[in-house]
């Protein structure tokens, strides 16, 4: 492994950091995407900056320029992508400054990609983090007249409808339920909604197939990362996903030896994940301070913390279970809680 010194970020990119497998390198990833040959990247995985209202660190673009600042990334990766490859993209939502009402731009995004790119929408899936707090917090906690937004979206796309794939590269532990089923059998029947389980169903896979929403806490808090980045008096890259979120694709779209690709790596979360499962990679990032934390992913001195084991996972209350207990609410505002501030000043 070698590391090569900080460049200004005013000249081309440069190799930042490099493994046997893979390298980091500091520079625009425009241009590091320009210069890779067609058709030769596995899969693109990657959590771009979000259209956020408030400005963040991180330099996210505004929701209602964001497409025309994503078009040229969106061309290049298309362009270098095998048949078989991927992209995949987590992107979070956006409020409409000043109202409890959604943008619209991370679905506007999908639909440039397959009407405009050319790319094919695979599958949508969500990331819902157990561990976010409640936000945003006028509308959550404050007026009261939202759920917390817990969940991300993730555009899996490919640049032809049948892009290489396995779900038995993430499967997931049984229920309980399905447990007992196995254990004491099942009859075969046709559900009321028409469909008909056949026996098949009662066979044991030793697993079971994921759904589409991905329960991952994001609360890391021992890795050799967040160490290493205190060590050094460096500030953690602030919006971080979790590592088991870019293995989930890489393990399922790849091969060993496959080459996976983010141009917005932060502090290369990717190719920590791509090192350990024997891909190639490439991270790119604009910001240096980023990749002098990421040096720590990539310190085999330093153990990498606790890893979650097979029982830590995370089951979705059913939305009902406090109601019949609940006191009788309050009758709802009828403005939707707009004018909360004034009444509550009132009250005071």
């Amino acid at each position: 492994m070698q590391q090569v010194s900080q460049s200004d970020e005013s000249r081309p990119p440069v190799d930042y950091f490099g493994t046997g497998l893979g390298r980091m390198v500091l520079g625009d990833s425009i241009l590091v995407l320009e210069d890779l040959a067609a058709s030769s990247v596995d899969l693109i995985v990657t959590s771009p900056p979000f259209a956020l209202v408030r400005k963040k660190d991180y330099g996210n673009a505004d929701a209602d320029r964001y497409l025309d600042w994503f078009r040229p990334f969106a061309e290049q990766s298309r362009r270098v992508l095998k048949d078989s490859g991927s992209l995949v993209i987590d992107i979070g939502g956006s409020w409409i400054p000043g109202s409890p009402t959604r943008s619209l731009y991370h679905f506007k995004l999908v639909i440039m990609l397959v009407e405009e790119i050319g790319l094919h929408l695979a599958q949508e899936l969500f990331w819902w983090n157990p561990s976010k707090l409640p936000s945003p917090a006028e509308w959550v906690t404050v007026r009261r007249v939202r759920v917390k937004d817990a969940v991300n979206t993730i555009w899996w796309l490919s640049k032809t409808p049948w892009p290489k794939a396995d779900n038995r590269r993430v499967l997931q532990p049984y229920s309980d339920a399905m447990k007992s089923l196995l254990r004491n059998g099942y009859r075969s029947m046709k559900r009321p909604s028409g469909h008909d389980i056949s026996d098949n169903f009662a066979k044991n896979n030793g697993a079971s197939i994921p759904p589409n929403l991905i329960a991952l806490p994001n609360t890391e808090s021992n890795s050799r990362y967040l160490r290493y980045c205190q060590e050094e008096g460096i500030t953690p890259h602030p919006a971080r996903f979790p590592a088991d979120l870019p293995q989930y694709f890489i393990r399922m779209l790849t091969d060993e030896g496959d080459f996976v690709v983010d141009p917005f790596a932060g502090s290369c979360v990717t190719g920590e994940v791509c090192e350990r499962l024997s891909r190639r990679w490439l991270c790119v990032e604009l910001e240096k301070e980023y990749l002098r934390g990421a040096l720590g992913r990539f310190d085999e001195s330093e153990p990498n913390g606790q890893r979650a084991v097979a029982k830590d996972w995370y089951r979705v209350p059913r939305p009902g279970l406090l109601w019949d207990t609940a006191d009788t609410p309050a009758p709802l505002p009828k403005d939707g809680g707009r004018g909360y501030r004034l009444r509550r000043k009132a009250r005071l």
